[in-house]
């Protein structure tokens, strides 16, 4: 058998290991390792090693392993591997003959494995993960630690200096707290081991004793058996500095393990105990490296021992390097120093130091730690290895390793005690805790302050950012990111909480007063108590407007919907007023089936008709705000019988070549529109051909006849300015057929293609009503009245007689400007209104109707209005029905749209920072020429 062995794991027996190598304790205690039959029945004692490590040249603790084993375990110069884990591990260490085992701790306070995370953390992880990185390690060493306080009987604290680190104390009581939540858990595993019933209450073979081991550095060197330089030689002190240093430092441990009563009178109640008459504190002197220094203290000792040195004389070389290997021997054990030299009494070396408490454990004598007037004995069991076995590789599973499914669930218990190590060793953490709770009432504060009861997302995110400037002024640490993600939800749930208003938008862009609600179905009525309530929109804006005709005025609520709007409005007031007269009817979707659907709003264009209305095709409508009605994903009727999807093309101005190219392909009401798929929305110049909407948006009515219309009073109707409801003259030269030799026909409406007539100077003067030369007579010559009407929400109402004049007429005679000025130009769809109020923003008037007076005359006045609501790429929106021809002899009533909308969206009326001139009506709405005179 070889003698001072250390046994590594292996299924072999004893006597078969020739060599020992460091192992992990998790190998030490899966392996079957027999002993040696004269060893079996022995008692085994565990000693553990753990502390901290510098930057030095050798490790400080597997140094010690080495020494006290007389075994050179560890090269004090290898270089440790680079790529291993940054994780805690137990090295074990079986020495057979001493009956000892070793159980070393290496984790992130050594130098090694510091170095290994650092490489493990990743260079882009943030501050908050890099906390959580430490802490899990921290958590681990801890794990680890309290496995040693539970199988070992004694255990030695390593310090790379001959200071005490007072972190220790903190990192002590945390494990003490562990430790008792844990207690019944480790109870549960253990409880079928073969050990003694204190043990198995107790978690532990006996409360360990811990000694502690410090390494002197540079700052304080002193020789370890000579006498002061300062002091007298003759009266020479008792103990040497490095003893009188241990005295120091175990007087100030137990102080301060005392105040922070993580030692109390009764030692089975402590993680740990120290001695009360043993020496628990030993320092390891600093190597001396000076060789004249060595010398003068060989020198030294040779004056002072004089003649009592008995030992044999050797002389040269070899008695100096003797001599300095016995300075160096104390350093890490050899000599027993008790003896007297010169009165002082000699050093004991380490290994001295450690075995007067094994031998209490291997003679089972035990420590009697405890103070006090009624100490209590505390138990204590000396196992053989096979037992301590058992013990400690269920404490392991539990602990550390938790590969085994039958206390998996033990494990998974002490993994969520964990969270009251929290307290004692993340003190950053709860300072960030504390410091950012401080901070989310302050948020709270400034997210509700100045903020109405209910209140938009955009509302809800202002007030937020302000809350989040406010809490990152106060909130500092690691737990500044999760409070943040919690004033979140709390900024949340206060505004989902009966505060959050209607995001739907009216179709004059007002937002809906009423806190998030549902509209009510079909049948269903309003209610205000079911959660969320059932209501209709409302922004809380009233308008004052006039029915198709104008004749009659009438509040109404801020529409939602397109079909409130341009529609349900007029209705309503077409039972009281213009309901009975005479109209002509824009053509709208007639169904033939009980369901009909809205067709999709993803137009398809078919090749052969892509070239003629390309630049239309590119005004698109801006999606600001989900339609009313929704789409269908559906291809349309149109579509699917292999019908044109482009536009209309542009309109006219009165140019010969459009009608030539308008007159090749059939027009909207030339084709059978759809009667399976309606449009949503309203007809322009982007929408698919041979879709119509369900109901028409404008409207188009006589008042009466054209004699109806007195031009020295003007219009009579409510709501007009004074002098401002006269219409413009437009005066057109009838021409015959036999005076003509062009053609049929020819344009009269005013443009620069069709108005070649005599006495052009005159046109447009003061004074003149269209420009008639003096030669022509009455009978050739007709007057047409035209009027664009504006109307604002107040319901105040003026005729334009130019994109930016109003019509003013002071005396009789009536208005004096033509109408080929508002005729041949794009009139504004907007224009500020001449009474503004009291507000700073700015009010506009709308273009509300366009009033036509047709005479009794051979004429041929064509309608085709064309509307564009807002800047490119918003498309042109026009009737139902173009081109439409005027009857003769009437007072026509043309009613523009209130919104205008495609299945997009509405396109919302001009902010106070937008150009007008974006918002138009685009020239050419009126076309006159002259008719054929009806037959003799």
């Amino acid at each position: 058998m070889v003698s001072s062995l250390l046994v590594p794991l292996s299924p072999l027996s004893m006597k078969e290991v020739n060599m020992a190598l460091p192992v992990s304790v998790g190998t030490l205690l899966r392996a079957d390792l027999q002993e040696d039959g004269a060893y079996r029945e022995d008692g085994l004692c565990v000693v553990g090693i753990f502390g901290k490590s510098a930057m030095q040249p050798g490790p400080l603790k597997e140094s010690l392993i080495n020494n006290l084993a007389d075994k050179q375990m560890f090269s004090l110069f290898s270089e440790a591997e680079d790529d291993g884990a940054p994780d805690s591990q137990i090295q074990a260490f079986y020495h057979q003959e001493s009956r000892v085992l070793y159980l070393l701790l290496s984790s992130v306070c050594d130098s090694q494995q510091l170095l290994r995370a650092c490489r493990a953390l990743s260079a882009g992880a943030g501050h908050s993960d890099a906390h959580d990185f430490w802490k899990g390690l921290d958590r681990q060493h801890c794990l680890h630690l309290l496995y040693m306080f539970s199988v070992c009987h004694v255990l030695l604290l390593v310090s790379p200096n001959q200071t005490f680190d007072v972190t220790y104390d903190r990192l002590f009581r945390a494990l003490d707290a562990l430790r008792q939540k844990v207690l019944p858990l480790i109870r549960t595993a253990i409880k079928d081991c073969p050990v003694s019933k204190e043990w198995k209450v107790n978690c532990r073979p006996c409360p360990p004793r811990l000694l502690f081991v410090f390494q002197m550095n540079g700052a304080l060197k002193v020789s370890s058996n000579g006498a002061d330089s300062a002091g007298n030689p003759d009266k020479p002190k008792k103990h040497s500095p490095r003893r009188r240093l241990q005295h120091a430092l175990e007087d100030q441990i137990y102080r301060i393990f005392r105040k922070s009563r993580v030692l109390t009178n009764q030692s089975s109640n402590c993680l740990f105990t120290v001695p009360a008459n043993q020496a628990f504190v030993y320092v390891i002197p600093a190597i001396e490296e000076d060789p004249v220094g060595t010398l003068l203290g060989l020198l030294r000792s040779n004056c002072i021992l004089g003649d009592q040195d008995s030992s044999t004389p050797v002389s040269g070389p070899r008695r100096y390097h003797q001599m300095r290997r016995s300075l160096r021997q104390p350093s890490f054990g050899g000599e027993s120093g008790f003896s007297s030299m010169g009165g002082q009494l000699v050093d004991c070396s380490l290994k001295e130091f450690l075995w007067q408490h094994v031998e209490l454990v291997l003679t089972k004598k035990g420590f009697d730690d405890s103070v006090g007037r009624n100490p209590q004995p505390s138990h204590f069991e000396l196992p053989t290895y096979s037992k301590w076995v058992q013990v400690a590789d269920k404490l392991h599973q539990v602990l550390i390793s938790n590969t085994e499914e039958d206390i998996a669930e033990l494990a998974t218990k002490v993994q969520s005690q964990l969270k009251v190590l929290e307290g004692f060793l993340d003190a950053d953490t709860k300072f960030s805790e504390n410091r950012c709770q401080k901070a989310l009432p302050l948020a709270h504060s400034a997210y509700q302050s100045n903020l109405p009861h209910n209140y938009t997302t955009t509302v809800h995110k202002n007030q937020l950012a302000q809350a989040l400037r406010v809490y990152s002024q106060h909130a500092r640490g690691v737990a500044f990111q999760r409070y943040a993600l919690q004033l979140h939800e709390d900024c949340y749930k206060f505004w989902s909480n009966g505060h959050q208003l209607c995001e739907e938008r009216s179709l004059t862009d007002q937002h809906c007063v009423h806190k998030f609600h549902l509209l009510p179905q079909p049948g269903e009525k309003p209610d205000m108590d079911r959660n969320p309530p059932i209501l209709n929109h409302n922004s809380r804006g009233r308008s004052t407007s006039s029915c198709n005709c104008g004749r009659k005025q009438a509040p109404r609520e801020d529409p939602f919907d397109i079909q409130a709007a341009n529609y349900d409005f007029y209705q309503m007031l077409e039972e009281k007023c213009c309901g009975k007269m005479e109209r002509i009817d824009f053509p709208v979707f007639q169904p033939s089936t009980p369901d009909p659907a809205p067709a999709s709003n993803q137009a398809q264009r078919l090749p052969s008709d892509a070239s003629g209305s390309g630049d239309v095709e590119r005004l698109k409508e801006p999606s600001t705000a989900q339609s009313h009605t929704p789409g269908d994903p559906s291809l349309s009727l149109a579509l699917s019988l292999g019908q044109s999807t482009d536009s209309l093309g542009p309109y006219g101005d009165g140019d010969g070549t459009e009608t030539q190219v308008q007159q090749k392909r059939p027009s909207l009401v030339d084709r059978q529109p759809s009667t399976v798929e309606y449009l949503p929305g309203m007809t322009h110049s982007g929408c698919p051909k041979g879709l119509l909407p369900k109901f028409s948006s404008w409207s188009l009515v006589k008042l009466g006849p054209a004699k109806s219309y007195n031009c020295h009073t003007g219009l009579e109707q409510p709501g007009f300015l004074p002098g401002s409801s006269f219409l413009l003259p437009w005066d057109l030269v009838i021409r015959s057929r036999s005076e003509e030799d062009t053609g049929l026909t020819e344009p009269l409406d005013g443009s620069t293609s069709s108005w070649p007539a005599p006495n052009k100077t005159l046109v447009g003067k003061r004074g003149s009503t269209g420009g008639l030369g003096r030669s022509r007579r009455r009978d050739d010559m007709a007057r047409v009245f035209v009027g664009f009407e504006y109307e604002d929400s107040r319901g105040r109402r003026f005729i334009s007689c130019g994109p930016d004049k109003i019509v003013k007429v002071m005396g009789p005679g009536g208005a004096k400007d033509p109408a080929t000025r508002v005729l041949n130009t794009d009139m504004p769809l907007y224009i500020p209104s001449p009474s503004q109020g009291r507000s700073l923003k700015p009010h506009y008037a709308q273009l509300a109707r366009l009033f036509i007076v047709v005479p009794d005359a051979p004429l041929d006045i064509t309608l085709n209005p064309q509307v564009q609501p807002g800047p490119p790429p918003c498309p042109v929106f026009h009737p139902e029905q173009t081109d439409l021809v005027l009857p003769p002899d009437g007072l026509w009533v043309l009613r523009f749209p209130y919104s205008y909308a495609t299945d997009r969206g509405p396109c919302y009326p001009p902010k106070e920072n937008q150009p007008l001139n974006n918002y138009k009506v685009l020239r050419g709405i009126l076309k006159a020429s002259t008719a054929n005179p009806p037959p003799q």
